[in-house]
């Protein structure tokens, strides 16, 4: 056997023992969640969509609102149900597998641009880190975009151009915003053609690469409009279902709200759990010279990487501050671990004790997962999520018990939760009608609908920590309020108290709640029952 192919084949032993290893172990940090039933915007698009392919075959989903995302991770887990069952168990340990693919390209890159130790201390600070350690088991596509995207840099930093078009192509395919990545990248190279930049008497640009190979970095288009061109055949929407298009684009293109979006994706991709601790380490590492070892100075990531990494990140930033409706953390995935690469490796090159630094930044993450901030998150960001689900199961076996037939009010997900067996929050289909939220607007407008329901299924539709930064300062809660939907829900008492009901369960648990309240003409006698606290 030649040497080359010898070599290839080891290559691909270690990279599928590195996959195994990863999986298993992303397998056993996640073994308490893995049977959680559907979360939030899973339940309300990605796994919808995914069965409509699963039952039909069709790309396009029919039992909710197209968002014109492209399929390739809804067919990726329908081929997945196919070969096994369908069951969170089976969508969450698939979903691993992508995780354990992302995280494997984020090392092998991390590898290729600095050293194994700097690889290792990447990928498991990426592993710990809230935002991607809960998304990795989630049924949604921003991690597996990341995954490809990582994927595909270290081609380019490879230099395999047909690699690298392939790689960005099926990023592409996975979220459309992927696309950012090879586009940014190229701006980049016309831009380098143009000024020819040279950073602390290193060149900052890329190695000479000729136009055909810039161009090549525009291929990844080509597929993605071919699928937004089917899409716009099949429903005649172009970017998705109008609702869907006015709250992630139309309504975003404020320039105010574009400068706030901005300052958020910054805090988001360089402070947001703890994160801040790693940027101001690695800054104050920054004032020290670089370490040796064995006679010559540790290496440092090549700044022309260091730009591209740059490059993306602002593409990055800049777009996701013009558009989407919720400023939400995950959006930021395929660029918040190339940060974490930059910074473990200027702490390995200046730091003696980088390691012990790595690991209280570590153990940072970990305390940022477990339990909440003084401050407003997104649910889905740390585990947070976990105890949503488990007490809208618990309302929801409430109710499935006591009242199987009643007339549920409810807000949306919860709405979908207890309509959709499917889901896996109900045996059967529960009688909903639905409200926007829990405000007093909105739920006043429900006590005149009063006989249109027996009983509602109450909940805080937003982590509430016990103290609000900026709490008392009335012009930060108009604007929060008026550019990205901040609200304020009524306590479960003051909801029965405009309902006219009584309090039959409540749960609550750091900063979330969940109650069922009984109109008090429906209130039966098995429905009384005990609170339960937290």
């Amino acid at each position: 056997m030649p040497a080359s192919l010898q070599q290839v084949q080891l290559s691909r032993f270690k990279t599928a023992r590195h996959f195994i290893l990863l999986f298993f172990a992303l397998l056993l940090l996640h073994s308490t969640v893995l049977r959680l039933p559907y979360f939030w915007d899973e339940a309300g698009y990605y796994i919808p969509a995914t069965r409509d392919l699963f039952q039909t075959g069709s790309l396009i989903p029919h039992s909710t609102p197209s968002n014109a995302h492209p399929p390739l991770v809804m067919a990726y887990l329908a081929l997945c149900w196919k070969a096994t069952t369908y069951s969170p168990l089976v969508t969450r340990t698939a979903m691993l597998g992508f995780a354990a693919f992302s995280l494997l390209g984020l090392g092998r890159l991390a590898q290729k641009v600095a050293n194994t130790p700097v690889a290792l201390a990447t990928v498991a600070l990426s592993a710990l880190y809230p935002v991607l350690f809960v998304q990795s088991s989630l049924a949604q596509l921003d991690l597996p975009a990341a995954g490809f995207t990582f994927w595909g840099l270290l081609a380019y930093v490879e230099r395999r151009r047909w690699r690298t078009v392939l790689l960005f192509s099926l990023a592409a395919l996975t979220k459309e915003t992927a696309i950012l990545a090879p586009l940014a990248l190229f701006a980049w190279e016309v831009l380098c053609r143009m000024w020819q930049p040279r950073l602390d008497g290193e060149p900052a640009s890329p190695p000479q690469r000729d136009g055909w190979n810039t161009a090549l970095l525009l291929v990844p288009c080509l597929p993605l409009a071919a699928w937004y061109g089917f899409h716009y055949l099949k429903t005649g929407y172009l970017l998705g279902n109008p609702e869907f298009f006015r709250y992630n684009v139309a309504a975003t293109a404020q320039p105010f709200r574009i400068l706030l979006a901005l300052g958020l994706r910054v805090w988001q991709s360089f402070g947001y759990l703890n994160l801040f601790l790693l940027t101001i380490v690695t800054m104050l590492a920054m004032w020290q010279p670089p370490m040796r070892e064995e006679g010559s100075l540790r290496t440092r990531i090549p700044i022309w990487i260091q730009l591209a990494f740059a490059a993306v990140t602002v593409a990055y930033l800049g777009f996701m501050a013009v558009v989407g409706g919720a400023v939400l953390a995950r959006y930021m995935l395929p660029t918040m671990p190339l940060f974490i690469l930059v910074a473990v490796s200027t702490l390995y090159r200046r730091l003696r004790y980088w390691r012990m630094v790595v690991g209280l930044v570590a153990l940072a993450f970990v305390a940022a997962l477990l339990f909440n901030p003084p401050h407003g998150i997104s649910l889905e960001d740390t585990l947070a999520y976990r105890d949503y689900i488990q007490m809208h199961q618990h309302g929801a076996q409430f109710l499935q018990t006591h009242s199987p037939q009643a007339r549920v009010l409810t807000a949306w997900p919860s709405s979908d939760e207890l309509n959709r067996p499917d889901l896996g929050y109900v045996a059967a289909p529960l009688r909903v009608l639905r409200i926007e939220d829990f405000t007093a607007e909105q739920v006043f407008a429900a006590a005149e609908a009063r006989p249109n329901f027996d009983v509602a299924f109450v909940f805080s539709t937003k982590y509430e920590p016990a103290y609000r930064l900026f709490d008392h300062w009335a012009a930060w809660q108009r604007i929060n309020a008026k550019y990205f939907g901040f609200h304020r829900d009524l306590p479960p008492a003051a909801i029965a108290q405009v309902l006219g009901g009584h309090i039959v369960f409540s749960e609550s648990r750091s900063g979330q709640w969940a109650a069922v309240i009984a109109l008090d003409q429906a209130v039966d006698a098995r429905l009384r029952a005990p609170s339960v606290q937290k």
